[in-house]
């Protein structure tokens, strides 16, 4: 970790504690945890021993929750615990019956609890003590697009140059080089942990955006408008080379259509029990060789042939990793990397590693079992059903609502992409706490109901 990368870490809660007090404080929060992520090093942070790593995954919770602490420190005694909130409360928990379960010991257990806490509870409950009505979560909705174009450029740049600015800026590169570069060209990287983190950013930047400005809700930013800043933003998006990402944004597109033109939210409840379904399936070992074989041919005609033997590859791995999961598939085998599967080198008497874990499920099936698994899940997709419940599809474009659910949409779409990678972002915790904070607001949801009926009566009886 270079100097520079050491100074940008310890100069953020600074800049934390001077957002509050520059800005109301929801968008402070905004501003800061959206610019944490965006902006600050990868891997680079500092240890101290019995507590979390302070790493730029940390600094925008820790920054937040002392500014809190100093200026707001009323909201937390607002917070109630909901039922909502159960599934990230195991989430959180399931490490210490990880541990406990495999003869780790109870400290490694509640070490890891407490880091996994870190990286995604207190961004769950910052969303829940923040961005827990429609107003916060516009705000949230609104930042993400933000945040996609204040990355257009960087990303134009990094297309063009290859990606340097990681270097530029804090002097070193974070990952391998040679996954930058994609069909002839280069795939931007910026200041995330991968490209693929980046084409699933302006991913849901862009779907955000299409959403706000169809809705009507946002005309024009910084006296730009929609109609320019929109295009150029999916231009960007195309041009980062992410197949995955393109392939979720046209899931998103199936959703809007589907929402806007039938006023029906099936899409994307049958999306998110293709979430559930998949990692049972593949988990409980249902899937077969031929089915796999099936999906490849299919994902070959689709796209192409590298990209299908990657699918493959992943199937393949998945397999050899879902076997050793099943060996303990309530609570996992914990962390240390004993869920991998390891073979004796036979010249060398190395130890080889047969197949790496690159989704997010599989990787939380084999330390966390199913427990974790579902926990994890239900924590995500859970305040996703209820909104769909509570805020039927023909008030998705509703001015008030538009915003939320744009970031139900690609909060989904991210856990479709959970599938595949493991490319964590903890502003989609974030937006999970948000959206049930929401959800438990009754008189709320009544009351854009309501004024929904009424505008639609007024409408007909001036037809009339």
């Amino acid at each position: 970790m270079t100097p520079q990368a050491q100074l940008a870490m310890l100069a953020w809660i600074p800049i934390l504690l001077y957002l509050f007090v520059r800005f109301p404080v929801q968008k402070a929060v905004v501003i800061g945890f959206i610019g944490a992520w965006l902006f600050l090093p990868q891997k680079a942070g500092f240890s101290f021993p019995g507590f979390p790593d302070y790493s730029r995954i940390s600094a925008a919770s820790y920054g937040i929750l002392l500014a809190t602490c100093i200026f707001d420190v009323g909201r937390f005694q607002r917070f109630k615990l909901g039922w909502f909130d159960l599934p990230m409360l195991i989430w959180c928990l399931c490490p210490i019956a990880s541990s406990v379960s495999n003869d780790l010991g109870l400290y490694d257990g509640l070490s890891s609890a407490l880091s996994q806490t870190v990286q995604w509870g207190f961004p769950y409950f910052l969303g829940r003590i923040y961005f827990n009505n429609l107003k916060g979560l516009r705000l949230l909705a609104v930042g993400i697009f933000l945040g996609g174009i204040v990355y257009v450029p960087l990303c134009l740049y990094e297309i063009r140059m290859s990606p340097q600015l990681h270097s530029m800026v804090y002097g070193y590169f974070p990952h391998s080089f040679a996954q930058t570069a994609r069909y002839g060209g280069f795939r931007p990287q910026v200041f995330m942990q991968h490209g693929l983190a980046v084409g699933l950013w302006m991913m849901a930047a862009t779907l955000v955006g299409i959403w706000l400005w169809q809705a009507g809700v946002i005309k024009q930013v910084w006296r730009i408008s929609m109609g320019w800043l929109v295009p150029v933003l999916l231009i960007t998006f195309i041009l980062c080379k992410s197949t995955g990402a393109w392939l979720l944004f046209a899931l998103g597109l199936v959703i809007f259509f589907a929402a806007r033109q039938l006023g029906t939210a099936l899409p994307l409840l049958l999306l998110i029990g293709g979430i559930f379904f998949y990692p049972y399936y593949v988990a409980t070992g249902q899937f077969t060789q031929l089915q796999q074989d099936k999906i490849i041919s299919v994902m070959t005609e689709i796209t192409n042939e590298e990209r299908a033997a990657s699918l493959g590859h992943r199937f393949k791995n998945e397999q050899i990793l879902g076997d050793k999961a099943r060996q303990r598939i309530i609570f996992g085998w914990g962390g240390w990397n004993r869920n991998r599967v390891y073979q004796v080198h036979h010249w060398t008497g190395e130890l080889v590693d047969l197949a790496k874990p690159d989704s997010l499920w599989i990787i939380t099936f084999g330390t966390m079992g199913l427990v974790g698994l579902f926990s994890i899940i239900a924590s995500l997709s859970l305040p996703i059903v209820i909104f769909c419940w509570r805020y039927p599809a023909r008030l998705w474009f509703n001015l008030k609502v538009a915003p939320a659910a744009a970031v139900t949409i690609v909060l989904a779409l991210y856990m479709t992409d959970n599938l595949i990678n493991s490319m964590f972002n903890p502003v989609f915790p974030l937006a999970s706490g948000g959206i049930a904070g929401m959800l438990l607001r009754e008189t709320e949801t009544s009351k854009v109901k309501q004024d929904h009926a009424l505008t639609r009566k007024r409408s007909l009886a001036q037809k009339r």
